[in-house]
């Protein structure tokens, strides 16, 4: 995409690229979408969609590989774009890139299995209340789908996230309000995805983009919307949930929030390896400048001088870290004004920092306060993104708790045990399962494998759906059941008619593999 240099005062509807590292702005081609344009798009995308459910399994699956391919026949100027757009280190993107190039594939591969559709017969039959019908059972797609990208994440949580990439192998149309961090990349991955749409015979109005916070907001009112996928604030979140509330059609929201994701070091973790745990926290913290939904944003530590040591580490390591570039002007503003705050709670013993800020751009110190677990509160047990954390002291496994207990639900909760430990560790995940949707053992939360069993989702306010938005069980929030009763073969999907299971499929109550 072409960028303009010439002309450094934008006009008021062009859309700006922004690099973190200096904070200079330049100005695009592109421009932020109307509400007209906007109402054009949705129909579109709602026209498109019975033309790209009819292309089925097996030609939604051609079209993800196509768009795999694309993405990678372009990787290295969408990796050069989004490193001048979010300061993010090329070794980061790139691995970033790889990932959404994979779920793509691995979406495909969910479709040929077939599996996801829960199809299930029971053909008719006498039964203890009488005669019964033929069911006939199978999930189908639901609509076109809203879907927003990401600041922290311009290609695995952006136009070919994995939001994205489920919603198109359920059979929705999606249109993406592209994040104001990474416009261009935005629209790099959306041209790749245009491409992959023509190469594959598919609707080109299957996948589309919008530019603007006017245009989410008229993008998620819009009545031919029937799904929303959101990666963001908990205020941007329930933002739109208002305006879900005033439609006529209420619509699920599939909201990634806040999440403070609270790692535990026992007594026997921190004589056995505190050190060595110090240094994997703060590596944690501060990777990707701490912009990680999964950062560790409060870790547990004992009191006595195994904890002291732990936290001596701790600081070394923190000492020993550089600066760190946040994303956008918004985030660095947010991240200024909530560690203050921080730092400034009278529970506070302490504040750790790294190296000081950069003189230029968006970069910012990273920084660990500690006090009691006994005295964590609302203010200190709100996430702050960026490289911030909390270290909670606690005395006794009592204290542990009463810091657990007062904080609020996350996607991920993590534990560094020893083996003797078993009557502690089985109390801590007990504590900890309510509260998150992985539980970490001997580990750090951040880094998310896209997976068959992987779960990226909690109890609000980490999110505000049973949902996972990672791994390929996201498909089934862009899916709703429908059973034909007594239908004619004709009629029926093909996945439903006799004699063609070559997917699993439920008979009569008995689980059937191909």
């Amino acid at each position: 995409m072409p960028i303009d240099t010439e002309h450094p005062a934008p006009a008021p509807d062009t859309v700006v690229s922004v690099d973190p590292r200096s904070g200079r702005a330049t100005r695009t081609s592109l421009h932020t979408t109307t509400d007209d344009e906007v109402t054009a798009i949705c129909r579109r995308a709602a026209s498109a969609f019975p033309r790209f459910e009819r292309a089925g399994r097996a030609g939604r699956a051609r079209f993800l590989r196509a768009i795999a391919a694309r993405l990678e026949l372009h990787r290295d100027e969408i990796v050069s774009t989004a490193q001048r757009e979010t300061g993010l280190p090329t070794a980061r993107l790139t691995s970033e890139h790889a990932r959404t190039c994979y779920q793509m594939r691995l979406f495909a591969d969910v479709l040929d299995e077939g599996g996801y559709l829960e199809a299930a017969i029971d053909h008719a039959a006498d039964t203890p209340m009488g005669p019964g019908p033929d069911l006939r059972r199978l999930l189908v797609p639901i609509g076109p789908v809203a879907v927003f990208g990401a600041s922290n994440f311009p290609l695995a949580f952006s136009v070919p996230g994995g939001d994205t990439a489920s919603a198109l192998a359920a059979g929705c149309p999606v249109i993406v309000k592209a994040h104001g961090s990474h416009p261009l990349t935005s629209a790099l991955c959306h041209q790749a995805m245009a491409e992959a749409a023509a190469e594959t015979d598919i609707p080109a109005d299957v996948v589309a983009l919008v530019f603007g916070q006017d245009a989410g907001a008229a993008l998620v009112a819009d009545a031919h919307i029937t799904a929303v996928g959101f990666t963001g604030s908990l205020s941007g979140a329930q933002a739109l949930l208002r305006i879900i509330g005033d439609r006529e059609q209420p619509i699920p929201f599939y909201g990634e929030l806040s999440s403070i994701n609270p790692l535990v070091v026992t007594p026997a973790a921190a004589a056995a390896r505190g050190a060595e745990i110090a240094r994997g926290f703060v590596t944690s913290i501060t990777a990707s400048g701490g912009q990680l939904c999964t950062k560790p944003g409060i870790v547990f530590v004992p009191d006595g001088p195994d904890g002291d040591v732990t936290v001596d580490s701790l600081r070394s390591a923190l000492a020993a870290s550089d600066h760190q570039v946040l994303l956008n002007e918004r985030i660095h503003r947010s991240y200024l004004a909530d560690s203050t705050a921080l730092a400034s709670l009278p529970a506070v013993d302490s504040v750790l920092t790294g190296t000081a800020a950069g003189p230029d751009g968006f970069s910012v110190t990273p920084m660990v306060l500690t006090l009691r677990a006994g005295d964590l509160s609302e203010a200190s047990t709100t996430e702050c993104f960026g490289p911030i954390a909390v270290v909670a002291r606690y005395g006794d496994e009592a204290e542990l708790r009463t810091g657990l207990e007062r904080l609020p639900a996350s996607l991920t909760g993590t534990v560094h045990a020893e083996a003797e430990e078993s009557g502690l560790l089985a109390g801590l995940s007990e504590l900890l399962r309510p509260k998150a949707g992985r539980l970490i053992f001997n580990g750090f939360p951040t880094g998310v494998r896209v997976s068959w069993a992987q779960t990226h989702g909690g109890p609000w306010p980490a999110t505000n759906t049973v949902h996972t938005s990672v791994g390929t069980t996201s498909i089934r929030r862009f899916l709703r059941p429908v059973t034909w009763q007594d239908a004619p073969q004709p009629v029926l999907p093909e996945e439903l008619r006799d004699g063609e299971h070559r997917i699993p499929l439920r008979l009569n109550g008995t689980l059937i593999l191909p």
